[in-house]
């Protein structure tokens, strides 16, 4: 059954295939092998899948041999999958000879070192990443590179990115020049390219454009190739914007950042860290200067020609690459950035020139400056026409990637004149071949001087491992713990607070408050008035002296001690008791901040104020109104029992006994300003005859009076009025504790403890809603709101920067910081082994130690150490 289903099959196939023509015989080979690879199963799936394959052969009979070919090999791997183990007839394995060696001239070779299916499309990733930043199409067609080049381009860019990163580390430990790896520095006069030179590397517009100066800080531009994301922004790491997808906004930001240098400097040293992120960009750390500047426009201050150049030689210094852009116009004789290279690297060994505008003069001469041998660079000059040509149609060059646009351009130029710049001649010309020198410049550059970083490496880890063993003990910390630690300390003497801060506290508060109340109106309407001048005073028909005698039923008496209750009740008792109570809070919430550690945290301190002013502000009005209405029946009636007139007349005696003494230190007080007691007798005494007219003053004394001078006066009448006032409180200080005062039906003989009485029920009533509705409310939120503005919701910057408040808490970081980053830069290092020893093992066809070649050196290309 099995030989007769396979005959009967390649019979069918057979017959289908010979109305396709000679070139659908092969394809219908194969499909034939599919066939048998499964006609072991029945007759009937033999037949339905050979007819399937006759139909796939003869609807493609008339396609394009690349889709033929297509069809082939998903054909064969089926066959494959199918026919494991089982013996193929030589017919057969002919046929699948043929197959192999026409797949090899697609590039994928007849050995078998082709790996499994995912690991080839993981190199055909790379290499379309490799291609697409080093500035090929993703076309296949355009990619003229090798398979073995593009491999060695992937490697490079895998090797150029994990220095970068190191780079990138080590720029934030950063405090020994031997922790730095180079950079590439780009020099330039104004009017030179360099802009367009960095643009066309990117292949966005983003670099400040202006007509005077606008570059005037260092940009110090990581580009960031993201070969798995299809998306291109940029990131300015120091300011915390995001990530910026319009390159539009970038050169504003850029531009604003730059103005912003005052005019009087012009320049400045400061750098601007922008991170690029792009699918089509190399792995390039580069660093944008401003341009120099020839002639010195009137605007500008007379020495900016040298800040510029102060600046500029700052970062040409050694290990950096100097990029040196000159235009081909001007001769490289008068070329201020091959000039300024020449000072720090007179040999040219780390010197890349790059010749820009070559379409602006003749191909002989730009060939012969490229070929320049009276100021040679071992690392050469590169010919660019770094800008895309102007369009006048819908599209502009704006809209889109530039790097497309300008390759183009310099391919129709460079291709135009192949004698002076095609392959044959010695000239290396195009953005494309800028991208790769750089990458490979860089990568060598970073590689040389890795060995002395490493050794610089270990030894500041080992200061960093000591000093952490010596200093902190080797205690961890972070910024989070910390913050945690101090966070529960806080919230415990919070609640220790809270323990001994309750309803007597507050009502103990409000009544203190309520008595000088009470005070205030007793001196408003019973006591004496200040002494505003020496006039004699008006007769009082009414004196209190004469309350004790006076009739029980006088009118006068009942009306002032009303007047006075009602003043007392119509107070606004809700609003003045809850601010009094939610100051009282706010003040040991403060006081509490300074007694922790919060007290060196501004940050915390402001957060912890507002979450109390915040709870406190939110429970305010409903606690005022809840307490104004619950006071309100006071206000048109009180009664008083036997027991709360018997405390208020206790009370009220403690009270005035209080003002008495603070009368007399008043008194003591004005006798220590005047000079001593016998001469504040002597200026009272004469105030109290002027004022019985025994002595007749002209114009009230603001002169001076009786050998006094106004100032005297002035304390005479301030001790005269302490002393009427002294006398009053003793005089009443013997009412209250009077018979007549015992009971509460003379209470118009005694409005003392009667106003104290209503001061005490309204400090009861309010007490029990200020309790409720306000602190306990308080005690309860206040603790989750730290949680929420000092807790889980703080970002990680917010809760390092609270930490780094601290001096000493920041010196602790910054050296469990320091010995993290020294430790993770030695792991990246250790990995760059393994890329090179990959490296090393990859390319078998060409020498990595043979000779010194086009790179110099004995030591290999990928020798990192």
């Amino acid at each position: 059954m099995f030989g007769g289903a396979m005959i009967a099959g390649l019979a069918y196939v057979q017959y289908q295939a010979a109305q396709a023509g000679n070139y659908a015989m092969g394809i219908f080979s194969q499909a034939g092998e599919l066939a048998s690879g499964v006609a072991n199963s029945t007759i009937t799936g033999a037949r339905d899948i050979a007819n399937q394959a006759g139909e796939l052969a003869s609807s493609v009979a008339n396609d394009a041999i690349t889709g033929a070919k297509d069809i082939a090999q998903r054909t064969k791997r089926g066959w494959d999958s199918k026919t494991e183990g089982v013996e193929v007839p030589d017919w057969l394995q002919k046929i699948l000879r043929k197959d192999e060696a026409s797949s090899s001239e697609g590039g994928q070779g007849s050995s078998g070192s082709g790996g499994s299916p995912k690991q080839s499309g993981a190199r055909a990733v790379a290499a379309g990443a490799s291609a697409a930043a080093l500035g090929y199409s993703q076309s296949s067609e355009d990619d003229t590179r090798s398979e073995i080049q593009a491999a060695k381009d992937d490697q490079m860019m895998m090797l150029t990115k994990k220095m970068i990163e190191i780079r990138s580390i080590l720029q934030t430990v950063g405090q020994s020049d031997a922790l730095t790896l180079p950079s590439i520095v780009v020099i330039g006069s104004q009017s030179s390219g360099k802009s367009s030179v960095l643009e066309a590397i990117v292949g966005h517009e983003f670099l400040p454009k202006g007509t005077n100066m606008v570059t005037r800080r260092p940009i110090e531009l990581t580009l960031v190739n993201t070969p798995d994301k299809n998306i291109e922004y940029g990131e300015f790491p120091g300011l915390g914007l995001g990530k910026i997808m319009d390159f539009s906004q970038i050169q504003k930001t850029l531009t604003d950042l730059n103005l912003a240098v005052p005019a009087a400097d012009c320049v400045s040293d400061d750098p601007i860290r922008l991170h690029i992120h792009s699918p089509n960009v190399p792995d390039l750390s580069l660093i944008d200067l401003p341009g120099y500047i020839q002639v010195v426009g009137q605007d500008q201050p007379v020495e900016l020609k040298q800040k510029i150049a102060d600046l500029c030689d700052k970062y040409i210094q050694p290990p950096n690459i100097i990029l040196a852009i000159s235009a081909a116009d001007v001769d490289l004789a008068n070329s201020t950035a091959l000039r300024a290279s020449r000072r720090v690297d007179p040999r040219g060994e780390r010197t890349i020139g790059v010749v820009t505008k070559m379409d602006l003069v003749d191909p002989e001469r730009g060939a012969g400056i490229l070929l320049d041998r009276k100021y040679p660079l071992r690392l050469g000059y590169v010919g660019v026409v770094s800008r895309a040509p102007h369009t006048t149609g819908i599209f502009s060059r704006v809209s889109g990637n530039l790097m497309d646009a300008i390759t183009k351009n310099e391919q129709a130029y460079f291709s135009a004149h192949p004698e002076e710049f095609g392959p044959g001649s010695s000239t290396s010309v195009g953005t494309t071949t800028l991208r790769k020198k750089l990458m490979q410049v860089l990568e060598q550059t970073m590689a040389a001087s890795l060995q002395g970083t490493s050794d610089a490496i270990h030894q500041e880890l080992e200061e960093a491992t000591y000093e952490f063993k010596v200093q902190y003990n080797d205690r961890p910390l972070t910024a989070e713990s910390y913050l945690a630690e101090n966070l529960d300390a806080f919230k415990h003497s919070f609640k220790e607070f809270a323990e001994h801060f309750g309803r007597p506290q507050v009502r103990e508060l409000l009544k203190q408050e309520l008595d000088q109340r009470v005070l205030d109106l007793l001196a408003q309407r019973y006591w004496n008035k200040p002494i505003d001048d020496l006039s004699p005073p008006p007769p009082e028909p009414n004196s209190i002296r004469d309350l004790p005698t006076a009739d029980p039923e006088s009118l006068f008496w009942h009306r002032k001690l009303d007047a006075s209750t009602s003043s007392l009740t119509k107070l606004g008792i809700g609003r003045l008791a809850t601010t009094i109570v939610a100051n009282a809070l706010q003040s040991h919430i403060d006081r509490l901040i300074a007694e922790s550690t919060f007290s060196s945290h501004p940050f915390a301190r402001q957060a912890i104020t507002d979450a109390a002013a915040g709870i406190l502000n939110e429970r305010f009005y409903s606690t005022s109104d809840q307490v104004e209405n619950c006071i309100k029946p006071y206000k048109f009636e009180i009664e008083v029992e036997d027991l709360e007139w018997s405390r208020g007349k206790e009370n009220i005696a403690k009270v005035l006994k209080e003002e008495l003494k603070a009368c007399e230190t008043a008194v003591r007080q004005v006798e220590e300003r005047v000079g001593g007691k016998r001469k504040l007798q002597d200026v009272v005494g004469f105030v109290e005859r002027v004022r019985k007219g025994e002595v007749v003053v002209e114009g009230d004394g603001r002169g001076g009076a009786g050998g006094f001078s106004s100032a005297l006066l002035q304390k005479g009448r301030e001790a005269l009025f302490l002393r009427d006032r002294a006398d009053i409180i003793k005089m009443r200080l013997l009412a209250v504790k009077s018979k007549q005062c015992s009971t509460k039906k003379n209470k118009y003989h005694c409005p003392e403890i009667f106003l104290d009485v209503v001061a005490d029920k309204l400090t009861s009533t309010a007490v029990l809603f200020l309790n409720v509705e306000l602190v306990s409310e308080f005690y309860y939120n206040f603790p989750r709101e730290l949680d929420v503005r000092l807790g889980r919701h703080l970002s990680d910057t917010e809760i390092e920067r609270f930490a780094r408040e601290d001096p000493k808490v920041r010196r602790h970081l910054d050296v469990i910081r320091r010995k993290e980053m020294l430790e993770l830069v030695l792991e990246k290092m250790e990995g760059l082994r393994g890329l090179d020893g990959q490296a090393g093992g990859s390319g078998s066809g060409s020498s990595r130690t043979g000779g010194e070649g086009k790179n110099g050196g004995k030591k290999g290309r990928w020798g990192l150490f």
